[in-house]
């Protein structure tokens, strides 16, 4: 039996310089170590020795174990050894070369056009007044001229929370709301989010307008161009054409379409403006006595005018985009071109 433990414990110290990792390490001590291993093994014979042999034998295989553990954690602690000087050399970072620079961020392009039309607006006298999305009917419809039997409300699009209550359809809720908290004199841009049941390569079903509108004593038509051209000739640049054409809104009377010469070809017609030179970017009018006598102003003191624009038509006829979803996919290689 003590040839048997002098070989095992050889076997063992082979077996544990082989092992080339902590795992293999630990598979040799559960087979020699073990409550089932080979020294266990060997120590459940010593019943079969004479009485007076068994404690010489079994102080030596105490020995041989003690030194077995002792030689499994000298192992363990040189594979360690060895793994961390492994890392440090395939982890090693050279501190003499150059950092990466991290990228710089941006501001989306929707909201780099919503500020840029803000600071126009605001060089022309015009304040910034924000309003609730989720609105009442009385401020997105009824207030605007608009009553529930009224054809324009099929115009909208429009998603209901309930039946008195709307995500809006438009920002001009927002001039309803602070005519009602406002006496004349009121000037007074209003961007924000839009939303409509539409759904393609120009429409999105969330979108973003930016609703103007001006009230004073003696408002003419003529200052709602003047100040319109002046926009357009100021953000397309200067001497850009632009027109006027009659349209309707239930919110205004007369109203207009305004169009510019086309930016992409220059008033010679291409694929964008469908060969007319001219391209569609705002509605406007002269606020209709109707939405005067909702908000309480009397319309014999006073006129005004209103306009609105979705400010992603705007960004798409600036940067030469042809897909509005392309502003909400959230592709990096797309934003950061802007």
């Amino acid at each position: 039996m003590k040839d048997q433990l002098t070989a095992l414990e050889a076997a063992a110290a082979r077996a544990a310089a082989e092992a080339n990792g902590e795992l293999d390490l630990q598979q040799v001590r559960v087979r020699f170590l073990g409550k089932k291993g080979e020294l266990t093994a060997i120590m459940k014979m010593m019943g079969a020795l004479p009485a007076e042999q068994r404690p010489i034998v079994g102080a030596l295989a105490n020995e041989v174990k003690d030194r077995l553990e002792g030689l499994f954690n000298d192992r363990l602690e040189s594979l360690r050894a060895a793994e961390l000087q492994r890392r440090l050399a395939a982890e090693r970072v050279d501190v003499t070369l150059p950092g990466r620079r991290l990228r710089q961020g941006s501001k989306h392009p929707v909201t780099q056009v919503t500020e840029e039309i803000v600071t126009i607006f605001a060089s022309l006298g015009f304040g910034v007044a924000e309003g609730p999305e989720v609105e009442h009917d009385f401020y997105n419809f009824e207030a605007l001229n608009i009553p529930r039997d009224h054809p324009a409300r099929d115009m909208q699009d429009t998603f209901y929370v309930s039946e008195d209550v709307v995500l809006r359809t438009h920002t001009s809720p927002v001039q309803v709301r602070t005519m009602l908290k406002q006496a004349p004199p009121v000037r007074v841009v209003a961007p924000g989010t839009v939303y409509r049941r539409d759904s393609d390569i120009t429409h999105s079903p969330m979108f973003h307008q930016i609703e103007g509108f001006l009230v004073d004593r003696h408002v003419t038509f003529g200052d709602l161009k003047g100040i319109l051209t002046t926009f357009i000739n100021e953000y397309f640049g200067a001497g850009t054409g632009v027109r006027f054409r009659p349209s309707f809104f239930p919110f205004t009377e007369p109203s207009a379409e305004v169009d510019i010469q086309c930016v992409i070809c220059g008033g010679d017609g291409c694929r964008v403006c469908k060969n007319s030179g001219w391209l569609e970017i705002l509605g406007s009018g002269m606020i209709d006595p109707e939405v005067f006598r909702a908000v309480g102003y009397d319309p014999e003191v006073y006129t005004g005018f209103a306009f609105g624009m979705g400010i992603e038509r705007i960004a798409m006829l600036k940067y030469g985009v042809n897909d509005l979803r392309l502003f909400y996919e959230n592709d990096l290689r797309f934003l950061r071109q802007f």
